[in-house]
């Protein structure tokens, strides 16, 4: 292997630089001792972190958006995983088309999609509903959930299934006892984005949550609109902490390049 150059390694470190030292100044501030943002913090203190269990909208937010993560990885992992299974295991007329039909809203801008759901939505009732959102956050949580599980069956050898069903088993029993087990790391991985996602996503909760019903990132949106205190920084580090801490869980578990299908 070619060792890498001086200049190579200071590209490197400045590229590191550009995406961690924003993290760094958020952390440094959620312990700050003043009443407003500012960096470097004249004191240090733990305050902002009590008062966000003291502010009951986020905290209410921060309930409706695990509850509504949670059920919308669920509902991804159960539509995707068939369709993924059929495009990568399966060869027939208009394969790659009901592919690119099913990751077609990663194409379009989120504020784009964000006013064509709200469009639709608002005719039917679903703005502002908790049904709503599931559909709206399946629509960008999908199309993740079946690339990352079309990736990890076309990467499965027949083989091994197909020995099962010279032994007996029927189809079913196959995918239940041989397949899915093998497709565990994928389906980690999958599990994980899908939640990740829909708890952060902010354009098209924006646009079809409403005042009754607020996810964190609108909470916190509306939030430093009239506020500009460290508890946003809190709790920007509380997330930070809990992203990293499940891909920290994704690697130890299976590890990151074979959860992808790598």
């Amino acid at each position: 292997m070619k060792p890498t150059g001086p200049v190579l390694r200071l590209v490197v470190a400045l590229v590191y630089g550009f995406i961690l030292i924003p993290i760094v100044i958020v952390l440094a501030v959620s312990f700050s001792a003043d009443n407003y943002i500012v960096f470097p913090p004249s004191g240090w203190s733990l305050r902002w972190y009590g008062t966000l269990l003291a502010t009951p909208t986020l905290f209410e937010a921060f309930r409706v958006s695990v509850m509504l993560a949670a059920l919308v990885t669920v509902l991804a992992l159960a539509c995707g995983m068939p369709a993924a299974f059929l495009i990568a295991r399966h060869r027939f007329r208009g394969r790659d088309a009901l592919f690119g039909f099913f990751t077609a809203p990663l194409l379009l801008p989120t504020l784009v999609l964000a006013l064509a759901l709200l469009l639709a939505f608002h005719p039917w009732g679903l703005a502002a509903t908790v049904p709503g959102l599931v559909l709206a956050h399946l629509t960008v949580t999908l199309p993740f959930v079946i690339r990352i599980l079309t990736t990890a069956f076309a990467n499965l050898t027949p083989d091994v299934e197909d020995a099962a069903a010279t032994l007996g088993a029927r189809p079913f029993t196959v995918f239940r006892r041989v397949t899915l087990p093998l497709v565990v790391p994928g389906l980690i991985a999958a599990t994980a984005l899908a939640f990740l996602l829909s708890f952060d996503e902010t354009v098209i909760s924006l646009f079809i949550s409403g005042p009754r019903l607020q996810t964190l990132p609108v909470a916190v949106y509306h939030y430093v609109e009239r506020r500009t205190d460290p508890a946003i920084a809190a709790l920007s580090a509380l997330m930070i902490t809990g992203s990293i801490a499940i891909v920290v869980l994704v690697e130890r578990m299976v590890g990151l390049m074979r959860a992808v299908g790598r």
